[in-house]
């Protein structure tokens, strides 16, 4: 297993010598449409490093309702918690659009840990970026219209998907935004009036990806440059 066919960028992000510590671990794992990555107050066995699809940390009330609060991909990895020692979570950790990806038990994750001063410095970074992440998520939840919000989920996923077409129905989109099915219709229509986008029955096309930032109007941006600023190309990637 070569680093150079990595598609996700956190192990990308390493060192070749922290790779080659990492690497004899990783399973090759499905990671199909709804698969839990992490129950709440469930013990964690695995860290997971996607290649492709997208998940969502997912806050959970007691009587079942959820809502998501953030979004990952081929970017990054979670459980974060396991690189602080933990072995729990309070949410619900699953996948939204179905893919593949590595994962590692826990355990064996942090004796890799242990054996490098540099191994944790990439995760911890992106703890970072994925905070700043649910931080505007909050933003937008609080100060932005639905549409939007739909404007920058819409780019967030197209991030992770490297695609202009979505598949995902209106009442998925309403359950993960935390509204009603008939607020992301009207939302969907907005978009696709000012040509922004095309809208049919389970998919979304994205026809103006700079059009859609600008109407995103500062919701969508900063955790993406946080990111690139952080673990980018570059960023850490040296032979």
């Amino acid at each position: 297993m070569k680093k150079s066919q990595m598609s996700n960028r956190i192990l990308r992000s390493l060192s070749y010598q922290d790779f080659a510590l990492l690497a004899p671990y990783l399973e090759e794992v499905e990671l199909p449409s709804r698969y839990p990555i992490a129950r709440p107050d469930t013990l964690l066995e695995y860290v997971y490093f996607p290649e492709s699809g997208i998940g969502a940390v997912l806050s959970v009330l007691p009587d079942g309702k959820k809502a998501e609060a953030g979004m990952f991909g081929s970017e990054g990895f979670v459980p974060t918690s396991t690189i602080i020692g933990d072995t729990l979570v309070p949410y619900l950790i699953e996948m939204q659009v179905a893919g593949r990806g590595h994962r590692i038990p826990v355990e064996r994750m942090r004796a890799v840990n242990n054996s490098s001063a540099t191994m944790q410095v990439p995760f911890i970074k992106f703890m970072h970026v994925f905070a700043v992440q649910v931080a505007y998520t909050a933003l937008a939840n609080a100060k932005f219209q639905v549409e939007k919000r739909l404007a920058r989920w819409i780019l967030m996923c197209q991030d992770r998907l490297t695609a202009d077409q979505l598949e995902i129905t209106h009442e998925y989109i309403a359950f993960l935004l935390g509204v009603r099915r008939p607020s992301v219709t009207t939302a969907l229509h907005i978009l696709e009036g000012l040509k922004l986008i095309r809208s049919n029955r389970g998919t979304i096309i994205v026809i103006n990806r700079k059009g859609l930032e600008r109407f995103a109007a500062g919701c969508y941006g900063l955790p993406e440059r946080e990111f690139e600023r952080l673990l980018g190309a570059g960023a850490n990637d040296k032979p």
